[in-house]
């Protein structure tokens, strides 16, 4: 009775993880982008999509581009390259292609005694417009990765104080 409960158990459980596979599937690609270029030779296409939402005007997306790299255990890095937007002709659409030659830069503290640290270093950061509808599209050179941050304005609204000058 013990194996044949185990063995169901085994089975939903299977079958739940499969579901959620083809699901998250379903979900990294809900637009079609054979519209956009392939990529060139070295670099890889990245797309950032987000669920459509009534309140898609509230939010902006901030994406990174970097990779993970052994560092120092108290400077601050940051990767040099260039982020440029371009537009997807006959589509009013726009994508982005980041160039870089590798070269971090960081500030430069002596670090005695501290440990080494496994750290995301990006290069500058760069906010968007959220549209549920649009995918974000970036081309990145093959070791590289983006991350992506989604910031939700508040529903509250507050006033600036005057400051009155005297005469």
């Amino acid at each position: 009775m013990r194996n044949q409960t185990f063995k169901k158990l085994t089975l939903v459980l299977s079958l739940v993880g499969l579901t959620t596979a083809i699901m998250a599937q379903n979900t990294i690609l809900k637009q079609d982008l054979s519209i956009y270029p392939k990529p060139e030779k070295g670099y890889k296409q990245m797309v950032i999509e987000v669920p459509y939402s009534k309140a898609d005007n509230n939010k902006r997306i901030e994406f990174t581009i970097g990779k993970w790299m052994e560092v120092d255990g108290c400077n601050s890095f940051g990767l040099q390259g260039e982020l440029e937007k371009k537009d997807l002709q006959g589509w009013g659409y726009n994508y982005y292609v980041f160039k870089t030659k590798g070269n971090v830069i960081s500030t430069q503290m002596a670090c005695p005694g501290q440990p080494r640290r496994h750290l995301f270093v990006s290069g500058q950061r760069e906010f968007v417009n959220y549209n549920g509808q649009l995918p974000i599209v970036i081309y990145v050179p093959e070791e590289y990765e983006v991350q992506f941050k989604i910031f939700k304005a508040e529903e509250d609204i507050y006033q600036a104080a005057e400051v009155r000058q005297k005469k």
